[in-house]
């Protein structure tokens, strides 16, 4: 069996009198789909920060290829492989995809001018545009800011550009909230896509379709706890919301 490629071991996390995490646990397997589900103010936004370097946890243990590790910044999760899409998506909407595929992250031009600081932007479009065809991440002007492009479109940059730069694990939060039927469709494809080229996902959504329908695994987290794991194909819809609202007899979850 697989060892874990990223591991969360009894995650405590308080602010002041508030205690947001407590005994929070989550394991990452190589080209998966985990998803991460839980009721408003479970703690799912805060295991996610956790793991991503935004936040410095209080007590427990994260753990890359089974080694302990310390995420001080987002830079940390990052040169672990570790990338994320935040609900806001966080893209800087007057720049164009490729830009913002390459933002902090630019290509120099090559010699001297590169040495002066100018960006190699074809380089960067010809990368970015090769990538998003691999991805079927399909936009008609690549060119036009992204401030131009649809929910759905821009959903599809910010996957995109997380997925070119992860090496291991993608975050996304929320991925689908306030798109539309087909636009939702074409998200979870790109999350299929994600798996398929080895990049685990952890999906963290409220949307019970969605979840069941892209999850290799389910964690359900309830105040700031891990309550229940589920094996894909062993849980339905009100099982889920059982585990969430705690009226879920916990010896059948796996």
């Amino acid at each position: 069996m697989a060892s874990p490629i990223l591991q969360a071991r009894d995650i405590h996390k308080s602010y002041g009198y508030i205690r947001s995490l407590q005994d929070a646990s989550l394991e990452v397997f190589p080209g998966e789909v985990v998803a991460l589900i839980g009721d408003n103010g479970a703690g799912k936004s805060t295991l996610t920060k956790a793991l991503s370097g935004v936040i410095r946890i209080d007590k427990g243990e994260i753990l890359v290829d089974g080694k302990p590790v310390t995420f001080a910044t987002p830079q940390d999760a990052r040169e672990h492989g570790i990338e994320t899409v935040y609900q806001d998506l966080a893209l800087a909407v007057d720049l164009n995809p490729a830009e913002n595929v390459y933002l902090g992250r630019e290509i120099p031009r090559p010699g001297f001018l590169g040495k002066l600081g100018f960006m190699d932007r074809k380089a960067m479009q010809r990368e970015t545009e090769r990538r998003f065809r691999d991805l079927g991440v399909n936009l008609k002007d690549m060119r036009s800011a992204v401030a131009n492009l649809s929910g759905g479109q821009r959903q599809g940059v910010a996957v995109a550009r997380a997925l070119i730069w992860a090496k291991r694990v993608v975050f996304m939060d929320e991925p689908t909230a306030a798109l539309g039927v087909a636009q939702t469709r074409n998200v979870l494809n790109l999350i299929r896509r994600v798996r398929d080229q080895g990049v685990s996902v952890v999906l963290i959504s409220h949307s019970m379709p969605d979840v069941l329908a892209v999850s290799d695994r389910i964690v359900v987290l309830r105040h700031g706890s891990t309550v229940a794991r589920f094996q894909k194909g062993d849980a339905k819809s009100d099982d889920l919301v059982a585990a969430m609202t705690g009226s879920l007899q916990m010896e059948g979850a796996a």
